[in-house]
């Protein structure tokens, strides 16, 4: 049997109402922005994914988690203390920047959490040629907004009339024009990733430009 591997809360920040960062010390984990982990507790028999959150340099692991109704586990994280300790697994996963130095444009698309592989690949990777478009039902669902540059991040609310673009991300899409050369890294629930996906073909991105990593 496999040992099991514990990771230590080191902080715990609260984002809304539902929505929360777990920081764990970086424990000599290695991994490439895109990627996720699995988090469990000591002695509960299941384990969820999350992708990573923080940057590749930082001396932490960062992952973001909402907290789902019938999500046991992501209540269960939030009543943890400093210094309690997760198991972990991992990391996994190949949804992982192709050409992260080039001169090509990478369009980081996302739903709600979605976003934490693109928030990590924007602090992995500085100088990054990048556009976020982040889809979420009201605007402060916004995670650490500021964390982008202003002209490149735009937020997109489906509930409200407080972001850039009042809609969803695939309303976006269709429009507004498409540049076929860019690479686009979709992320989040698979309504939106295979909607969008379709958009994109149609507009002629190949889809060997096209990456997707689906939530649920």
């Amino acid at each position: 049997m496999a040992e099991n591997l514990f990771l230590e809360i080191q902080e715990m920040r609260q984002l809304t109402t539902s929505s929360y960062i777990l920081r764990f010390g970086r424990n000599n984990i290695q991994f490439r922005a895109g990627q996720h982990i699995g988090l469990g507790l000591k002695d509960y028999p299941y384990m969820r994914d999350y992708s990573i959150y923080s940057g590749e340099n930082d001396d932490f692991i960062e992952v973001l988690i909402k907290e789902v109704q019938d999500g046991d586990l992501s209540i269960k994280f939030k009543q943890c203390s400093v210094g309690d300790q997760l198991r972990y697994d991992g990391p996994f996963g190949s949804f992982v920047l192709t050409q992260p130095i080039s001169e090509k444009k990478h369009v980081f698309v996302a739903t709600g959490t979605g976003i934490a592989p693109f928030h990590s690949f924007v602090k992995s990777y500085p100088g990054l040629n990048y556009k976020i478009l982040h889809g979420v039902k009201y605007s402060e669902e916004a995670y650490d907004k500021d964390h982008y540059e202003s002209d490149r991040y735009v937020l997109c609310t489906s509930k409200d009339s407080k972001g850039q673009f009042k809609g969803r991300v695939s309303d976006f899409f269709r429009k507004n024009i498409v540049n076929k050369d860019d690479l686009f890294y979709l992320c989040g629930n698979g309504g939106m990733v295979y909607e969008v996906y379709d958009i994109l073909q149609e507009k002629g991105v190949s889809i060997d430009q096209i990456f997707l990593e689906v939530y649920f």
